[in-house]
């Protein structure tokens, strides 16, 4: 009688994309926990954990997609930024209707993530240099309109009801409305990855662009679309804090840039492209925001911060391209008889 398979082959748990990002999530949180006493476990210390995880994520979910296609994308904290200058000029300095304010903010992160795809898919220059360039001329382009518009870098503006009530209130006075738009977005990006052909389509792109290509896969609309989907998730974070400040500052969004693409790494996306997954990237934000927070609960000086995000990052990886290795190979080695 034939041996039946094991239900739970723990194997296959080692070759998920997610699997290195749970176990440094349940670290980080254990690890905290402990030292950063009652605090960090109460109602303040989760929500505002949450809170950065959500709007980090918002960013991250789209870059997420845009690296396991192969490519990254530097320009999204000044996209964030700039896509929430127009918000409050369009909607503050002019006065014209709210959910005009928030069409010009996704019409910015749609057209800066046009300008980073067509760019790169038509001189094949690398996204990282494309992207970059997109990033500071984005910047200088709002720096220079908002001062000769209003005469310094900061613009006002008060959301209609509509928007300050699902995104600029904290809920319960501790939750952000983000936290609604982190998971609506999450599950976007988990239907487009595994349910539909787009899904397969990007894992192709980022295994092998020129196999893809021969297999009659539109790579070049691919990676377009990818990058104004990252864009549009930019444009989102800007509208989510201009509505939470009443203001936009041209100073916000540079910390998002690096951060978004380490929690995309803790989450286990590989730089290379082709492997990772939308939980791991949820547990990726949430791993580091955990960190952020946890060290302030902790009191301990803010520089163990980095040291706790550098040695993570290290670990991420390492871990990723181990499991990458383990999924290829079926999780088995090879013999000295069969490699020959």
């Amino acid at each position: 009688m034939a041996a039946q398979k094991p239900v739970f082959d723990v194997r296959s748990l080692l070759r998920r994309p997610e699997f290195g990002a749970f176990v440094s999530a349940l670290f980080v949180f254990i690890f905290f926990a402990i030292f950063g006493g009652a605090e960090f476990l109460g109602p303040g210390g989760l929500s505002s954990t949450l809170n950065i995880a959500a709007e980090l994520g918002l960013i991250a979910l789209p870059v997420a997609l845009v690296m396991i296609a192969g490519d990254l994308d530097l320009s999204v904290g000044s996209t964030m930024m700039a896509s929430a200058v127009v918000m409050a000029l369009l909607s503050g300095t002019y006065g014209l209707p709210t959910i005009v304010g928030v069409g010009g903010a996704l019409a910015v992160g749609l057209i800066a993530g046009f300008l980073n795809g067509i760019i790169t898919t038509k001189t094949n220059l690398p996204s990282f240099v494309v992207t970059l360039a997109v990033s500071f001329a984005t910047s200088g382009l709002a720096f220079g309109i908002i001062r000769l518009l209003t005469g310094t870098l900061q613009a006002d503006v008060t959301p209609e009801p509509w928007l300050k009530d699902t995104l600029g209130t904290l809920f319960f006075n501790n939750w952000e409305g983000a936290i609604g738009l982190f998971i609506i977005v999450s599950a976007i990006v988990s239907w487009i990855l595994y349910k539909t052909k787009y899904g397969n389509w990007i894992y192709a792109i980022g295994g092998d662009v020129v196999s893809a290509k021969a297999t009659g896969i539109p790579v070049d609309k691919v990676r377009i679309a990818l990058f104004m989907g990252s864009g549009v998730g930019s444009a989102l974070l800007g509208i989510v804090q201009t509505a939470m400040y009443n203001s936009a500052q041209v100073g916000a969004g540079s910390s998002f840039v690096f951060n978004s693409i380490i929690a995309v790494v803790i989450g286990g996306v590989l730089l290379t492209g082709g492997y990772g997954s939308p939980v791991g990237v949820v547990l990726g934000c949430i791993t580091f925001a955990t960190v952020g927070q946890g060290i302030y609960y902790t009191g301990w000086e803010s520089d163990w911060a980095l040291l706790f995000i550098g040695t993570l990052l290290l670990a991420a990886v390492l871990s990723n391209n181990t499991f990458r290795r383990l999924a290829l190979g079926g999780g088995k080695k090879k013999s000295a008889k069969e490699s020959k």
